[in-house]
């Protein structure tokens, strides 16, 4: 895979004007992690992580081989989720922000809906994040007791999605 890097710059640019403060791309060629490191209203700043080739590996204009490695520079912000309606249920959260869509297009049925019973990495609803679509699976097995955001609507990292009293 080669990279463009007008491609890449427009990328950049998309993700200084978002919400999203972390991104990581990878394929069998390269890995590219992207942080913003201060959240700045006017002028959002964008760290880029350095590409490595790894000794003895040879590159090519056309296929590439780039790795990067980057450690952390700060955990992810804690997020409080809200108290259960009920203790016993547990929230299945959205682990980045984006947009919540309860099925995989608009005139498929939702995945899940209240009183459906789930399975632990049962697809239970997508996330929209820069045009992918992130497939959320079921973290326990229970019963879908609420689905708490609407289709379409837009989410936040670690928002609650739906309540599942576990089986």
């Amino acid at each position: 895979m080669s990279i463009n890097f007008n491609e890449l710059r427009e990328l950049l640019s998309a993700i200084a004007q978002t919400d999203i403060t972390e991104l990581t791309l990878k394929s069998e060629d390269f890995e590219l992690t992207v942080r913003k490191t201060t959240p700045v209203i006017s002028t959002p700043s964008v760290e880029v992580a350095p590409a490595i080739i790894p000794a003895g590996v040879v590159s090519s204009p056309t296929t590439p081989s780039v790795s990067s490695s980057v450690t952390p520079v700060s955990e992810p912000p804690e997020v409080s989720v809200p108290p259960a309606p009920d203790k016993k249920w547990v929230a299945i959260t959205s682990p980045m922000v984006g947009t919540f869509y309860r099925a995989s297009t608009p005139d498929e049925p939702p995945f899940v809906q209240a009183g459906d019973l789930v399975s632990l990495g049962q697809t239970v609803c997508i996330i929209e994040a820069m045009k992918l679509m992130n497939e959320i699976e079921a973290e326990i097995s229970g019963q879908v007791m609420e689905i708490v955001v609407a289709n379409g609507e837009p989410v936040e990292y670690g928002q609650t999605l739906i309540w599942v009293n576990p089986s």
